[in-house]
């Protein structure tokens, strides 16, 4: 095959399996957030740092309409706490419900890598 077929086939894999570990990562961000604020009520910067701690990039544009959807499904809460450095910060914890939807996603997740390392493992 000409080179430049062979780099264009190169450069599209690239672009597809970037794609691909983008969408993966954007399913379970809302498994991720949920899992740092089970810990404790979480501040929205406390939430980003841990993401991009564990390389889960994200940026605020992202996360307030996350944030906002979950609290309007009855997943999360928030309460207002005085900061030493600025205006109140609003902080967000689950409620009842958001437990046991955490504990649903959890289950799936345990499934699906379940699932995952069966395949990756099957004949090898």
């Amino acid at each position: 095959m000409p080179r430049q077929i062979l780099k264009e086939m190169s450069t599209n894999v690239n672009v597809n399996a970037d794609n691909v570990k983008s969408q993966m990562r954007k399913g379970y961000l809302e498994y991720c957030i949920l899992l740092i604020i089970a810990k404790k009520p979480a501040y929205v910067s406390d939430i980003i740092g841990e993401l991009k701690e564990a390389r889960m990039i994200v940026v605020e544009g992202t996360l307030y309409p996350l944030l906002t959807r979950l609290k309007n499904n009855g997943i999360l809460t928030y309460s207002w706490q005085e900061s030493a450095s600025g205006p109140p910060r609003k902080y967000y914890e689950l409620t009842e419900a958001g437990q046991t939807f955490l504990a649903k996603l959890e289950s799936g997740w345990e499934e699906l890598a379940h699932a995952i390392e069966l395949l990756r493992t099957k004949n090898n």
